[in-house]
């Protein structure tokens, strides 16, 4: 059996010998710089937050180019979504309404605020900072025809009920509310 034998040289360039060990101290160890104790200080230095006479971090110039308030890189639809009010819509209930067997809500300005709570949608009815109510509704991708962002309305679902419209950047929703009969009709 012969077993070919490979020859090395200490000529062969091409064959690593040793190890990390055998350069130390080559300044040029993978291509790094040298660096001496002043620059590594002058390095630390000028990391270091500049404070002025009032002991609060000074701007450097990029910052104070920076316009108050904005982002720089903002798209058009951006730009108008922040500018949509975040007051919640406000709307007149005409009817006294029947929630459930403990909510009745009387006839009234609320204004109105949708809210998730898991897998539960909900449309809040204020007055003032008062909840009057929690009506349960339905979450839905539906704009209802609305040319705003925010927007709160009802409008006749039948003889017996109506419905509340509501939408936000975050929800849209809507919910079927009973009539109270022993009211006046809103249609006379």
């Amino acid at each position: 059996m012969l077993f070919p034998q490979v020859a090395f040289s200490d000529d062969d360039v091409s064959m690593p010998s040793g190890d990390l060990w055998d350069n130390y101290g080559d300044s040029n160890f993978y291509g790094q710089k040298a660096v001496s104790d002043q620059d590594f200080d002058k390095a630390l230095e000028s990391k270091k937050v500049k404070k002025n006479f009032f002991g609060k971090k000074k701007k450097t110039q990029q910052e104070k180019n920076m316009p108050k308030g904005q982002e720089v890189r903002q798209s058009n639809e951006t730009n108008y979504i922040n500018k949509v009010d975040d007051d919640f819509p406000v709307i007149l209930i005409p009817v006294e309404l029947i929630v459930d067997e403990k909510t009745v809500i009387p006839i009234g300005h609320y204004q109105v605020r949708g809210e998730q709570d898991g897998d539960k949608t909900y449309i809040d009815l204020y007055q003032a900072h008062t909840c009057i109510a929690k009506i349960p509704a339905y979450a839905t991708n539906d704009d209802f025809g609305q040319q705003n962002i925010n927007f709160a309305n009802w409008k006749e679902y039948d003889s017996n009920r109506i419905e509340i419209d509501f939408g936000s950047l975050e929800i849209n929703a809507y919910a079927v509310v009973n009539i109270n009969k022993n009211t006046q009709n809103y249609n006379e």
